[in-house]
C-alpha cells in the first residue's frame, strides 16, 4: 500500500489518518488484526516509534484496541466505524467546497456540479 507523507503536518498524524481511512474503507475489516508496528513502520518508511504513536491515536479514536495476546485489532463497534466514516466524508466535502471556492464557484454551483457528476 502506498503511504503519502508530506511535511505539512506531523507524520504520526498523517499515518493515523491513512490507517483510519483503510479501516473505514474495509482494507482492515472489523475485528481483524492490524499488522505489527514494525511491519507497518517499514512499509511506510518511518521510525517504529512514529507508527506506534499513530496506532495509539487510532486507539484513542476507538478504531482499534490493543490485545495482549493478539496484538492490535480493528474495532467491531459499528457506531465508532460509522462516526469515523462520517468525519472523513465531511472532511472530503469540506476540501471539495474549498477547492471549488478557490476556482470562483459558489457553494450552490459546486453542489450542482456534484449532482451532475452523480447523475
Amino acid at each position: 500500500m502506498d503511504w503519502k507523507l508530506d511535511d505539512s503536518r506531523p507524520i504520526w498524524l498523517q499515518l493515523s489518518q491513512q490507517l483510519a481511512r483503510r479501516i473505514i474503507a474495509g482494507v482492515y475489516p472489523p475485528g481483524s488484526k492490524l499488522p505489527p508496528v514494525r511491519e507497518l513502520a517499514a512499509e511506510a518508511g518511518v521510525n517504529p516509534n512514529t507508527m506506534q504513536r499513530a496506532l495509539a491515536q487510532l486507539e484513542q479514536e476507538g478504531l482499534a484496541r490493543a490485545d495482549r495476546t493478539a496484538g492490535r485489532l480493528v474495532t467491531q463497534d459499528a457506531a465508532a466505524l460509522e462516526a469515523a466514516r462520517l468525519r472523513e466524508a465531511r472532511s472530503v466535502v469540506q476540501g471539495y467546497v474549498q477547492a471549488m471556492s478557490a476556482l470562483g464557484y459558489s457553494r450552490e454551483q459546486a453542489a450542482e456540479l456534484l449532482k451532475e457528476e452523480f447523475s
